[in-house]
C-alpha cells in the first residue's frame, strides 16, 4: 500500500472510525493455487478482547467461498469518494496532478460460522441496515421457513484483523493557499469530490 507519512490519520480511532462509515467492502483471498479472487460485501464490526473482528456472509460454492475455505488468509479493503486533483489549482502549477482519497487495508484470518453463528449474523445485519425496529425485514419477523431456506444458500463467517494499513489521501502536502483553491474548485464538482472537499475542510478545523 501508497506509504508516505504525511497522508495518515492522526490515530487508529480516525481509522476505525471510517472503516465503520464505509462498511461495504472488497474481500480479497487466494485460492488454492495462488489465484487472487475477491467479493463485494457489507460487514459489521465487532471488538473482543481488545481485538477487531469483521463479520459476514457470502453464498456457498462461489469460487471465493471456496478460496476462503483453502486459504484463511484474505485482506478486506475499505475505501470511500475519491477525486481528481489538478495541479492547475496549485500556487506552484509547475508540479505533477494527483488523485486524493481515502482507504483501509485490514488483513485477517477468516473463519466460517455454524448456522447459529450465522443466524446471529443476518439478525444483526438486518438490524444494523435496515434501521428500523419496526421493519418486516428485520430476520425475527420473516418467516422462519423462508430463513431457514435461505441459510442454506449462504454461509457466515468472522474476521479477526492482524493488521491495518491506511492512506488518507488530502492534500496535506501542500501549501495553505494550495489547500484551499484544492477544497474551492473540489466543492463545485460531483458528489465525490464535494466529500472530498466536505473532508478537507474539516481537517482544517480539527
Amino acid at each position: 500500500m501508497y506509504n508516505v507519512p504525511y497522508f495518515k490519520a492522526s490515530g487508529n480511532s480516525e481509522v476505525i472510525a471510517f472503516m465503520r462509515e464505509h462498511p461495504f467492502i472488497i474481500l480479497c483471498g487466494c485460492d488454492a493455487t495462488g489465484l487472487p479472487v475477491a467479493t463485494h460485501i457489507p460487514v459489521l464490526f465487532e471488538e473482543r478482547d481488545d481485538k477487531l473482528f469483521l463479520l459476514a456472509h457470502v453464498m456457498r460454492k462461489q469460487e471465493h467461498t471456496n478460496a476462503f475455505q483453502s486459504n484463511q488468509n484474505v485482506l478486506a479493503i475499505f475505501h470511500g469518494p475519491h477525486t481528481y486533483v489538478s495541479a492547475s489549482w496549485y500556487e506552484n502549477k509547475k508540479i505533477a496532478s494527483t488523485w486524493n482519497y481515502q482507504a483501509v487495508h485490514a488483513k485477517g484470518i477468516l473463519r466460517f460460522l455454524d448456522d447459529a453463528g450465522l443466524h446471529n449474523v443476518l439478525t444483526r445485519l438486518t438490524e444494523k441496515f435496515e434501521n428500523n425496529s419496526h421493519s418486516s425485514s428485520l430476520v425475527q419477523k420473516m418467516d422462519e421457513a423462508y430463513v431457514h431456506k435461505m441459510m442454506q444458500a449462504i454461509t457466515a463467517f468472522e474476521i479477526e484483523i492482524i493488521s491495518l494499513e491506511h492512506v488518507f489521501k488530502l492534500s496535506q502536502n501542500r501549501d495553505e493557499k494550495s489547500y484551499e483553491n484544492i477544497i474551492q474548485h473540489l466543492s463545485g464538482l460531483d458528489s465525490d469530490a464535494k466529500a472530498i472537499a466536505e473532508t478537507m475542510q474539516r481537517k482544517t478545523q480539527s
